[in-house]
């Protein structure tokens, strides 16, 4: 685990609104223009609720970020 608290929950919020913005009106009628962008926002929306779920960020690791306090087992 290396996503924290306040990070999922904004993972979480933000995943929800990438996934909506292609489908759900009024925001599918914001991005109806932007082509095949639309799906690779619905791509990087599944990808912040993958995250936010796992609590588990594959970029963190190779940055070496942690926004999670560090657990001794």
């Amino acid at each position: 685990m290396n996503v924290g608290v306040l990070d999922r929950w904004v993972r979480f919020f933000v995943g929800i609104v990438l996934v909506m913005a292609a489908f759900v009106s009024p925001l599918a009628e914001l991005v109806a223009g932007w082509g095949q962008w639309k799906y690779a926002l619905t791509a990087w929306g599944l990808v912040m609720l993958t995250t936010a779920l796992f609590r588990f960020c594959p970029a963190y690791t190779l940055l070496g970020i942690r926004t999670c306090p560090h657990q001794s087992r």
